[in-house]
């Protein structure tokens, strides 16, 4: 197992456990092979809604999320679509 940290922002903070929502961040163990789509799957995030998808500050198309692998400590990140004006 390695330890990596979700973070879910906006209205995707309501996807974390309670505890974690203040933060917006999930401290959690996944294992050693694990992949970006396998770790963001209990969170049950819409597709539409995980459009912009970082790992360590470095976005991941949603056609690698299934094939990139996590390391010991990364950090994921999950912003949904962002309307401005």
């Amino acid at each position: 197992m390695i330890s990596v940290t979700v973070k879910l922002y906006a209205s995707l903070a309501a996807y974390l456990p309670a505890e974690a929502r203040s933060t917006n961040a999930h401290p959690i163990q996944v294992a050693v092979d694990a992949s970006v789509a396998q770790t963001l799957a209990p969170y049950s995030l819409p597709p539409e809604l995980t459009k912009l998808v970082l790992v360590n500050g470095h976005y991941i198309p949603p056609e690698e999320r299934a094939s990139h692998r996590l390391k010991e400590g990364d950090v994921i990140a999950v912003w949904p679509p962002i309307a401005g004006g």
